[in-house]
């Protein structure tokens, strides 16, 4: 077992200040977070990858840039960003890429199912090229995007999956929806990257009974 911190806590500071904090937290790893950069702005990598080498820190994985998918024309984008995000992680050395399903929980199975189709089919492949697993995220009670529950979850393996994709199961998000225990016995073998935070996303300051069950 490998523990990392991401830098997504750490957002709204500046890269630098960003990626010292994990460091000067003791970390060895972490998971670089895409919302510390413009989404659009390829050329970020560089920076990163410089500041992540210039603190000895190593990135175990990359969490995807995101778009909860709601119309057609905003598949390319979708695409597009997950492209981004993919080249990141290849720079990075990353091996995992947390993903979402990147399609809204407000539309139509069939819809849906034709979005996811579209936005893997190039994903996937664009992703194996690289070297890289994705690793599918459960998702919060308040997410706008598809993918909350053991049933999404298996609905968007069904889908999406070319064989390869793994599963992270995101502790916090799974404890707003009563799914952890049903999360972890269904994917224990697709399992390879675990999020752990307490609710909202903030630290554990004491032990939880959940926690020490989990």
């Amino acid at each position: 077992m490998k523990l990392s911190l991401s830098n997504g806590i750490f957002s709204k500071y500046p890269l630098d200040e960003n990626i010292f904090a994990v460091r000067k937290l003791g970390f060895e790893n972490l998971e670089f977070n895409m919302k510390c950069v413009e989404e659009e702005d390829e050329e970020a990598v560089y920076p990163a990858k410089k500041l992540i080498d210039t603190h000895g820190l190593n990135c175990l994985t990359l969490h995807s840039a995101t778009l909860p998918v709601k119309d057609e024309d905003k598949i390319a984008k979708a695409v597009y960003y997950g492209q981004v995000s993919a080249d990141f992680a290849h720079k990075l050395s990353a091996p995992v890429m947390v993903v979402h399903s990147n399609v809204s929980r407000k539309l139509p199975e069939k819809l849906r199912r034709k979005f996811l189709m579209r936005i893997f089919e190039a994903l996937n492949p664009y992703a194996k090229r690289l070297g890289l697993r994705l690793a599918l995220e459960n998702l919060s009670y308040a997410s706008k995007s598809f993918g909350k529950n053991v049933a999404e979850i298996d609905e968007l393996l069904s889908i999406v999956d070319d064989g390869g994709m793994g599963v992270t199961l995101d502790f916090c998000h799974a404890e707003t929806t009563g799914q952890t225990l049903s999360l972890l016995e269904k994917y224990k073998n697709k399992l390879c990257h675990v999020h752990v935070s307490n609710r909202a996303h903030r630290p554990f300051k004491v032990e939880t009974p959940m926690l020490r069950l989990f």
